[in-house]
């Protein structure tokens, strides 16, 4: 299933450890070339910290890219872009998205990409979900010209990961061995700036399938989503992504209605 020459879309930097990190010994091991473009800086804009953080914003985005490079080295990957968007902006710009992975694929003549599901982990996941079914659209791509990994979900109110929500029966779960497990724990040591919030992430398996076909026009499933169940909190908490999943069903549909290339 997997390509020769694969293009990771990292929405934040540590998605490519949470989702793929073995899957991607895996490719390499079948002689696959793999590329990393991140699509965001990974930290949320700087507006958006508390007063008495924003002074250090450009100490925190150069420590979450350098954890990045040294997981690129760790793992093989051959990084091809470095966003300097901010988490949870990349469902809101979704031109500019567009065009990043349209000039990687050009340049390094890519068949396959890898993105996250569309599970309602994090809105950048989903909208990213999205513009890769438009570019195996565009294409008139084969199906596995695209391959989703689950990250994490709240369906039905709990927690789940590396597993996702609704099986079609194209999935393929791999149980990781001793050393892919441990390798991937190291991995994600290395972003140590993210250790608060990568507990959830489980290292017995990966689930990837070929991008499922999916109503991009309402959330992934029905509930709380992940990124919405703590937007109970009365003020705006950092911490707390107050994005309602309505509203990048809108952003991800009026990008699409008007033919944007």
């Amino acid at each position: 299933m997997f390509g020769r020459r694969i293009l990771i879309l990292v929405p934040h930097p540590d998605d490519e450890v949470v989702a793929c990190g073995a899957s991607i010994g895996r490719a390499q091991q079948e002689g696959a070339k793999i590329f990393a473009l991140y699509l965001t800086n990974g930290c949320i804009a700087r507006e958006t910290l508390w007063p008495w953080q924003q002074k250090n914003y450009d100490k925190y985005v150069a420590r979450r890219r350098a954890e990045g490079e040294k997981n690129a080295v760790f793992h093989g990957l051959t990084p091809v872009g470095w966003s300097p968007r901010p988490a949870r902006h990349l469902w809101r710009n979704l031109d500019a998205v567009w065009r990043d992975v349209q000039d990687a694929v050009a340049s390094h003549q890519i068949d396959q990409l890898w993105v996250p599901a569309f599970e309602g982990g994090n809105a950048d996941h989903d909208a990213l979900n999205a513009l890769a079914a438009h570019w195996r659209s565009e294409r008139k791509a084969e199906d596995n010209s695209v391959l989703e990994f689950a990250e994490y979900n709240f369906l039905n109110g709990k927690a789940h990961s590396q597993e996702f929500p609704f099986p079609n029966g194209n999935e393929q779960c791999i149980n990781l061995t001793v050393d892919e497990k441990k390798k991937k724990r190291e991995a994600l040591a290395l972003y140590e700036s993210e250790r608060k919030n990568l507990n959830y992430v489980k290292i017995d398996q990966e689930c990837y399938r070929p991008l499922a076909k999916y109503d991009y026009s309402r959330p992934p499933h029905s509930g709380i989503l992940w990124y919405t169940r703590f937007q109970w909190v009365p003020f705006r908490h950092p911490r707390v992504d107050f994005t309602a999943p309505e509203e990048v069903s809108k952003a991800i549909l009026g990008y699409l209605a008007e033919g944007r290339r």
